[in-house]
């Protein structure tokens, strides 16, 4: 009984060691394959290639919220610091509708970042800024640039 306890502890151990040493190899030639530099399509100058839908997990949940909600309206989202929603329109959205899309746009942000000022930024297709929209908690209004 006792030969076949020793025979699992080194079984075990062995099993171990292998699990391990595989892991360990597998981990260092996925990292040593990861590109050092930036993907085709992004630029270090700024330029808008790619956007990020957030710069915090609220953030990002909301313009990932508003893309998959308006199909056919909008085309990309971003949200930076809670408080500014940059979105580009697609060319379905007639000029006329610009405004009530903005002002959809900055209910809905209001109401998932409350009690704060908010800026909703609306971009052409072409990524020029087309109409700002600009809500003041105190006042409860917006105002369209």
């Amino acid at each position: 009984m006792k030969i076949i306890q020793q025979f699992r502890q080194i079984l075990t151990a062995l099993v171990l060691v292998l699990v391990l040493t595989t892991t360990a190899a597998c981990s260092g030639t996925v990292q040593a394959k990861q590109p050092t530099q930036l993907p085709p399509g992004i630029s270090r100058s700024g330029d808008y290639a790619l956007l990020e839908r957030g710069n915090s997990v609220q953030g990002q949940d909301f313009g990932n919220w508003v893309v998959s909600t308006a199909k056919g309206i909008v085309q990309d989202a971003y949200v930076r610091d809670n408080n500014k929603l940059g979105v580009v329109i697609t060319p379905q959205v007639r000029p006329t509708e610009v405004r009530s899309l903005t002002k959809s746009l900055v209910q809905g942000f209001h109401k998932n970042f409350p009690n704060q000022d908010l800026t909703v930024l609306v971009y052409a297709p072409d990524k020029k800024l087309i109409l700002t929209g600009q809500y003041n908690v105190q006042s409860n209004q917006i105002e369209y640039k």
